[in-house]
């Protein structure tokens, strides 16, 4: 191993627009991890393909997710980010795995029964088989967390049963991993604030984009939607502007009770106001990194980290075989 800490795996699709909530809610927690995991970040680009994508624009995509990673926090001396589809380890473990894998445990996921619902056109075997090569992705180098949401833990189950079951069947292996639940905020959508933020939301003012130039944030935060009323205030009653307050509370580090004393009587216009600013404040150091990486340097990286993948995933996969009986 190349690392005396636990491990600590994630993987995020180079597909749609990466924005305020995915950092709010997993990046920040990322950037955290560094110091006591051994963080492996992975561009799980076999996973966009599972739904049709331009080659142009996943390629483009993919490049500048690292480049937002990077400029983000992710420190390639502290942890190891490479792209899934140079380390072919990945879909030989897949491979491997779906021969231990049954078929009501597919069928019981429910992430696929919703996209097979909204891809109707392209229910493939990659969308059915998605969570072993998940599985795949973590089991291969021996994880010890998985920094996941709510809605991916059905996944990370299946990967602790897989592990479970092939060590069962040929001796110790895998480690068995453990979700580890984040405690990122949850963002919701500035166009309607009872669903959560989405990159891949049809209306661009769901969402502020880590890239969105300052007159696109100005306006974006001019049009949310709001509540009922004038008050500031955190409060259920009041979902917009409880999700307005919680964004300028996180990206401001000023305490939320403060901000509803400081917005006392000036009402939801200048909040806005506000607020605009300090996203295009926070936002201004991550996009000025981002002009900073060339080519050379993102290729370098790439290189060092994809290297090091293929070393530890390497070591995985020779044992299976060797388990297995596969010469």
């Amino acid at each position: 191993m190349l690392t005396q800490k636990p491990i600590a795996f994630s993987g995020i699709q180079p597909s749609g627009i990466i924005h305020i909530g995915n950092y709010l809610g997993s990046i920040k927690n990322w950037l955290e991890l560094q110091d006591r995991y051994q963080c492996i970040f992975c561009l799980v680009d076999y996973h966009s393909i599972t739904v049709r994508q331009t080659p142009a624009e996943l390629r483009k995509n993919t490049e500048g997710l690292l480049k937002l990673y990077l400029a983000c926090g992710i420190d390639p001396k502290k942890s190891i980010i490479f792209i899934q589809s140079q380390v072919p380890a990945h879909t030989e473990l897949a491979w491997i795995l779906n021969t231990i894998t049954y078929l009501g445990e597919l069928k019981r996921m429910t992430q696929f029964k919703d996209k097979a619902t909204r891809y109707k056109e392209n229910v493939n075997v990659g969308l059915f088989d998605y969570p072993v090569l998940m599985a795949a992705d973590i089991l291969l180098y021996q994880t010890n967390v998985v920094p996941v949401g709510q809605d991916q833990l059905q996944h990370v189950e299946l990967a602790r049963t897989l592990a479970h079951r092939f060590n069962q069947l040929y001796g110790e292996t895998f480690t068995i991993p453990q979700p580890l639940i984040g405690k990122g905020a949850k963002i919701m959508g500035l166009d309607d604030p009872t669903k959560k933020m989405s990159k891949s939301a049809k209306n661009p003012g769901n969402y502020i984009a880590l890239t969105d130039d300052v007159e696109t944030i100005r306006k974006k935060i001019a049009r949310a939607v709001t509540d009922s009323g004038y008050e500031v205030k955190l409060s259920p009653d009041k979902p917009a502007i409880s999700n307005l307050l919680t964004i300028y509370h996180l990206l401001s580090n000023i305490p939320i009770k403060d901000l509803e004393k400081k917005y006392t009587d000036k009402g939801y216009a200048k909040l806005k106001k506000d607020l605009a600013e300090v996203i295009i404040n926070f936002l201004k150091p991550i996009q000025e990194k981002i002009k900073t990486l060339d080519q050379k340097t993102t290729n370098q990286i790439l290189a060092a980290g994809t290297r090091k993948a293929q070393t530890l995933s390497q070591l995985t996969l020779n044992r299976v075989k060797e388990k297995m009986g596969l010469i």
